[in-house]
């Protein structure tokens, strides 16, 4: 149950409907559509539906979290579009990133956090609502110099670069690391995690001058655009990099694949987190990555288990946070829109990859 300070707290905003079923309704954004034939030629306002829902009930390790700012995420707009659906059990609402304050918590909670306390978190989804429920494990207490629009650029994108660099590729100082659409939310979180926490040399791959500008300007010491083909850019990576690069975080797939194959020295490591420039392949020799004794990995962060997920919070915690908190590393957000309502706006401006950093959205009605 809600503790009654909250509620009437919330009745006196005008956050809470109260139906004569005594359960207590909140504003939350789902797809339009669930069929993707369709869903993926309406446009960001229409694929998305403000509705009404019970407010979540926090279980045994859950905190009921009241949402002040969200995150757009790629994957929220492949969700929206019928192409990326939830793990099985988890909302249909959007959102992967959210922060907010404490509302309320499970009987089972231990980790300190108590009503009103401002926090972040990793989400499986739910976001986009007025409240969410999150496993106690995956919320990170908001330093006190960030604003809950400055957190919520953090989770997703920190956490996964810091999966990508330290656990799955596992960098190192002096490595070579290239990262592609670097000016994007996780990419400028690599880019500064590899240049200023390990010591690596970075290069990354951006669609314009003013991204590779804002590359550089975060830690890269070389950017090239991807879509100049002469010289290609496995020629300029090996430019830099004489034998080649030590590791490659991709989240572009196909249209990449040859480029990075020539872009990696013996054994390198490529690990692979999303699809923008297509997930089939038109040819692949198999043997060159045999040649060349490369590690190839792929990785996702929102259906990993609880455990999973609990350790790699806490390893971020410990290791990336206090260099957030220093200024070492900062998130870096390009546009902040105001309110549910401009949410497929936010959408549009991704979709139209216009953005440099994080797009976040004030969870706020008109």
């Amino acid at each position: 149950m809600i503790p009654y300070s909250l509620l009437r707290r919330c009745l006196s905003k005008g956050l809470l409907y109260i139906p004569r079923r005594g359960l207590q309704l909140m504003h939350a954004l789902v797809p339009s559509h669930t069929d993707p034939n369709i869903a993926r030629h309406v446009s960001p306002a229409e694929g998305l539906k403000l509705v009404q829902v019970d407010v979540p009930q926090v279980g045994e390790e859950k905190v009921l979290v009241r949402v002040r700012a969200v995150a757009v995420n790629r994957a929220d707009i492949l969700q929206r579009k019928g192409l990326y659906p939830p793990p099985p059990g988890t909302t249909q609402i959007l959102g992967l990133e959210c922060a907010g304050e404490v509302a309320n918590l499970g009987p089972s909670c231990k980790r300190g956090f108590r009503e009103g306390d401002k926090v972040m978190a990793i989400l499986p989804g739910g976001g986009y609502a007025d409240y969410c429920v999150v496993d106690e494990s995956n919320l990170i207490h908001i330093p006190s110099k960030f604003s809950f629009e400055e957190a919520a650029a953090i989770p997703e994108v920190w956490i996964t670069a810091f999966q990508l660099l330290y656990w799955i590729v596992k960098a190192q100082a002096n490595d070579y690391v290239l990262v592609h659409a670097g000016a994007s939310g996780v990419g400028l979180a690599a880019i500064q995690m590899a240049s200023k926490c390990l010591n690596s040399h970075v290069i990354a791959t951006a669609g314009s001058e003013r991204k590779l500008e804002a590359c550089l300007h975060f830690g890269a010491k070389n950017a090239f655009n991807y879509k100049i083909q002469d010289p290609s850019l496995s020629d300029n990576v090996r430019s830099v990099a004489i034998d080649g690069v030590h590791a490659i975080l991709d989240c572009v797939g196909a249209s990449m694949w040859n480029e990075n194959v020539k872009s990696l020295r013996e054994d390198g490591r490529w690990v692979l987190y999303g699809t923008l420039g297509g997930a089939k392949l038109k040819e692949c020799n198999l043997a060159t990555l045999l040649g060349k004794r490369l590690s190839f990995y792929t990785t996702t962060l929102r259906g990993r288990s609880r455990e999973y997920k609990t350790n790699l919070v806490k390893d971020f915690e410990e290791k990336i946070l206090p260099r957030l908190v220093d200024g070492t590393c900062v998130p870096v957000i390009d546009k902040v829109f105001d309110g549910v309502t401009n949410v497929g706006d936010a959408h549009a401006y991704v979709e139209a990859n216009a953005n440099i950093g994080k797009v976040v959205v004030k969870w706020i009605h008109h």
